[in-house]
């Protein structure tokens, strides 16, 4: 028994007495694909999860069986490995499926067979069968917005068909549809993207959709963000100024031979469908009146539609996506209806959200039923001053035929609050006619978090929404207003946390393609302030002022492979994003003569620090270039690390070396010539957060920083005192210097800027400013106010590992650290994993007979327990549960 801070720890590791020690593989999957159908790997690495009770359970060996044309072949292998295992068969060819089980062998049992699961290639060969881009053949819109088209092709098939896929992309965003059946349950596709350099087609399967006999495919393209208006400059036709579709519809016959669909001359088109507009920032509108019935049937006559014309090939690489589509994932009632002061309906939906309305409605033929959406009330009234010039309004115009439903298939919005105008007498405004959509990428669940302060659990549902309301194909900084880039510095903050909530391996590789192919342009290895950057001709113009090298933005090259490689162990990912790591680090830096950053670059540093006025939200109280020259030292740092988890001896000794080199210039530029005065150039929580938690101070002034940074946190009363660059680091630091209490007493902090603030003002996600809503309940003047925007939310991170106890031992989870810190008068915590092997659990309390531990850990895969007493002694278990 130990005593730590008033808890009473009993150290003594206890095996489980659960009687069922059986263990079984509950999945398998295919490198980072949540669905693997349509991929790119022609080889794609097998992985397996476990779960059982078994004591001590290690893999020892294992069976795979791998059936291609109703062929099995059975193929063993004498490892422990069970995640990312390379393919042990010949590579599928393109459009080649097969199906996949796994068995395992370990110490004192073996697992039956898996669940079959199937994997498909998509277009490995690149052949489109000849198909081209095409567009309706009349003149597109000039200096207007690009009206959606409806595009469609009649074709029979006179045998029995077997299997059918349709390869498709759109430029623009595309909704398909067959025989009069929305093909895929896919939303806003092909999602967004560095076009110029990717150009991603989905794979559906589209066997139960066809006839024998006639059939008719019909795909509407919006613009979306290929050419509608986007970006800070707001200008549209980024990607290309023509609405245009992609498509090969390939279809297997009985006997093998196939049939072929594709986009060419043959297709027709027409601008006149219901969809009268839709745009991202401004939303859609609808006139069902419009509706052209059977159109996408083989029975409609389209011989007054427009022919097409052939588009340019496409610029961007047509490739599979690495990441998961967006779907419609759940559905949300309105909390409660009532009346603005000014006498407008306002629905109350609970819960900020992104995604859109679902109408169920009735009315008079020509009824408009308008939808403003806001993500606060200000005044009563729906707040729509953040939202800036996104207009965010959808309109449905009724036909007055029975009961109609409807949802917007081209836009997209941020939003709790809505003000409905036009709404018919006839329709109850309820939760039967009117729903909330939410709409993300469909990664799966992996973290779950819980304790006894329940403030605490609703800021931790807070991050889960905010970053489910920003992860549409990229990692945006905010869902509604005239914004909702890739913002670099965000991402580099929140990617820990993320990758604990959810698998967001395949998200992430994706949007770092893109990073690294935008920061190699023009040869200057300038990592972007956001990707995609809307600036495709940057290599002719080089004008782009968010292509300016600048700390922690740029780092992100760096930091978010190797966070990423940390959850997933993926060197194979990790060696595709090293050489782009080098070349920032290398070469895209501008430096002055110490190594250090040049002085006369730009920075955002610190940004959003709680004290910079909201009309300049870069100007935080720690010099700029003092943050950017702490992170480039731990950059190198982790470049060294890169470098020896790909066996790069020599460079991994090159960066550890010039990391030193670099230390001491900051000690020369930053501590020295301040000896006097204080510890360091700015004695914020910010630059001392960064010097202990990068290992900057040396021995022999860490303990006077870490005293400092206690004392002025303390004098804050317990306060936030940092931005982007410091928030996600100062938990962490604190912790490393045995304050976690002080680290508690800021957490648990109601008072502006904290993070309970936004909760106790009724949030429901996390801000982009501490204060974005003032105390009064107004809101803040800035122009850069989100109430939906996940880079503070970065402190989950913190969370999971020192209140729920788990963080990843070893890259990859085959080790977890459990490392509890209780405190701050949490009598309780709950977190859980879906590590790559399996279930991972921590669960304690704290009651008057002491501190209680139970720890669930996956077969073949380990623990190292450190419990939360004065010894820090480290207990390494194996897999079962123990107490």
């Amino acid at each position: 028994m130990a005593e730590s801070g008033g808890i009473q720890v009993q150290f003594s590791i206890i095996p489980s007495t659960d009687d069922n020690m059986s263990v079984s593989i509950s999945s398998v999957s295919f490198e980072h694909h949540y669905h693997a159908f349509g991929i790119a790997e022609a080889s794609p690495r097998i992985s397996w999860k476990f779960e059982g009770a078994a004591v001590n359970w290690e893999q020892t060996s294992y069976e795979i069986e791998i059936t291609r044309e109703g062929v099995p072949r059975i193929f063993n292998a004498n490892s422990s490995e069970s995640t990312l295992v390379s393919w042990p068969d010949e590579p599928l060819s393109s459009s080649e499926s097969a199906t996949v089980r796994a068995r395992a062998y370990g110490s004192g049992a073996a697992t039956d067979w898996s669940d079959v699961v199937s994997v498909e290639a998509a277009l490995l060969d690149g052949n489109w069968a000849g198909a081209i881009p095409i567009a309706a053949d009349r003149e597109t819109e000039v200096n207007a917005t690009h009206k959606p088209v409806l595009f469609r092709k009649t074709f029979g098939v006179n045998s029995t068909i077997t299997s059918a896929r349709l390869y498709i992309t759109g430029l623009g965003i595309y909704e398909a549809e067959i025989n009069g059946q929305r093909v895929g349950d896919h939303v806003l596709s092909p999602g967004y993207m560095s076009y110029q350099f990717r150009h991603t087609y989905q794979t559906y399967d589209v066997t139960d959709l066809l006839n024998s006999g006639d059939n008719a495919i019909g795909v509407t393209v919006a613009e979306g963000w290929w050419s509608g208006r986007f970006g800070f400059q707001q200008q549209g036709n980024i990607y290309g100024d023509t609405i245009g579709l992609l498509a090969l519809l390939s279809i297997t016959n009985q006997g093998g031979t196939k049939q072929i669909v594709k986009t060419d001359l043959s297709w027709h088109a027409s601008a006149d469908g219901p969809t009268v507009s839709a745009q991202l920032y401004d939303g859609e509108v609808y006139d069902s009146r419009l509706e052209i019935d059977n159109w996408s049937g083989p029975t409609f006559d389209d011989s007054e539609w427009l022919g097409v014309k052939q588009l340019p090939a496409l610029k961007g690489m047509l490739t599979p996506p690495d990441g998961p589509p967006m779907r419609e994932i759940q559905t949300i009632n309105p909390q409660r209806v009532f009346y603005s002061p000014s006498g407008k309906t306002l629905i109350d939906f609970g819960q900020n959200l992104v995604g859109w309305l679902r109408f169920n409605v009735q009315g008079p033929s020509g009824t408009n039923i308008t939808i403003r959406h806001a993500e606060v009330l200000d005044e009563g009234e729906i707040g729509v001053r953040p939202l800036r010039s996104a207009k965010a309004i959808d309109t449905f115009i009724l036909n007055g035929k029975d009961n109609q439903t409807w949802s917007p298939s081209f836009t997209y919005h941020g939003f709790r609050f809505i003000e409905v105008n036009g709404w018919p007498n006839s329709t109850a405004l309820d939760a039967e006619h009117i729903t909330a959509v939410v709409v993300h990428s469909d990664m799966e669940r992996t973290g779950y978090f819980e304790c006894s302060d329940e403030l605490l659990n609703r800021f931790h549902e807070n991050v889960i929404w905010s970053m489910l309301g920003n992860f549409l194909s990229v990692p945006t900084d905010c869902p509604q207003r005239d914004e909702r880039l890739g913002w670099t510095g965000d991402a580099h903050a929140f990617m820990p946390t993320s990758n604990y909530l959810y698998d967001a391996s395949g998200f992430w590789r994706s949007w770092l393609k893109d990073l690294w192919s935008e920061s190699s342009t023009g040869g200057l290895n300038w990592v972007p302030h956001f990707v995609p950057t809307l600036d495709p001709d940057f290599e002719n113009n080089g004008s782009n002022p968010f292509r300016r090298p600048t700390a922690i933005w740029g780092d992100v090259i760096v930091g978010n492979p190797w966070a990423l490689y940390q959850t997933t162990g993926d060197k194979r990912m990790l060696e595709e994003q090293y050489i782009g790591a080098r070349a920032w680090i290398d070469s895209g830096i501008p430096r002055n003569e110490a190594g250090l950053w040049n002085r006369s670059t730009f920075q955002y540093a610190d940004w959003l620090d709680p004290l910079s006025p909201p009309e300049n939200p870069s100007n935080a109280t720690t010099s700029k270039h003092l943050v950017a020259d702490a992170y480039l030292i731990q950059m190198t740092r982790l470049l060294s690390y890169i470098s020896s988890a790909l066996d790069k001896t020599q460079e991994a000794v090159k960066y550890s070396s010039d990391r030193e080199k670099l230390i001491s210039a900051f000690y020369d530029a930053w501590i020295e010539p301040y000896a006097d005065t204080g510890i360091i150039a700015n004695v914020t929580q910010t630059a001392l957060t960064l010097g202990i938690r990068f290992d900057i101070f040396d021995d022999a002034r860490r303990p006077e920083a870490a005293s400092t940074l206690n004392s002025i946190i303390a004098n804050n009363s317990f306060l936030v005192g940092t931005g982007f660059a410091g928030t996600q680091q100062l938990g962490f630091a604190l912790s490393s210097i045995n304050s976690t209490s002080t680290f508690y007493k800021m957490l648990l902090q109601t008072q502006v800027p904290s993070w309970l603030y936004q909760v106790v003002m009724n949030g429901t996600t996390t801000w982009e400013r501490w204060d974005s809503m003032l105390p009064n309940g107004s809101i803040n003047p800035g122009e850069m106010t989100s109430f939906n925007h996940y880079a503070f939310g970065s402190v989950a991170d913190w969370m999971h590992q020192k209140i729920g106890g788990l963080a990843p031992g070893e890259p990859g989870w085959k080790t977890t650290l459990m490392a509890p810190e209780p405190g701050g008068n949490i009598t309780s915590a709950n977190a859980t994993y879906l590590s790559p092997y399996g279930v991972v659990r921590s669960t304690w309390n704290v009651t008057d007979a002491g501190f209680k531990l139970e720890v669930q850990i996956p077969p073949n895969a380990r623990a190292d327990i450190v419990l939360p007493d004065e010894r820090k002694e480290t207990v390494n278990v194996g897999s079962g549960s123990v107490t």
